[in-house]
């Protein structure tokens, strides 16, 4: 599956991973289904989706805090699309 693909999914495709799904969820504007799975996934990825979101909710200063924690540089509302696109690629 590529990112464009899981993208455009209209309903969650089935055997996706936490990660991927966190992400379908972040593209359908589910913020709080997504965050909950991120929540949940406790390594370097689950980190950097979580600080996805936090830039999303408009919350900078807790999505540094996740990009650190991610070993990630850090990136703003102008780079959200793009910065889906990366992590989908990674995960995916």
């Amino acid at each position: 599956m590529t990112p464009a693909e899981l993208a455009a999914a209209p309903v969650l495709p089935s055997h996706l991973s936490a990660e991927a799904q966190a992400l379908w969820h972040t593209k359908q504007g589910n913020w709080e289904e997504a965050h909950n799975i991120a929540q949940d996934i406790h390594t370097a990825m689950g980190s950097w989706i979580h600080a996805l979101l936090h830039v999303i909710e408009g919350d900078q200063w807790n999505a540094d805090y996740w990009f650190t924690k991610a070993k990630k540089p850090s990136h703003g509302p102008k780079d959200i699309d793009v910065l889906w696109e990366e992590i989908a690629l990674a995960v995916l």
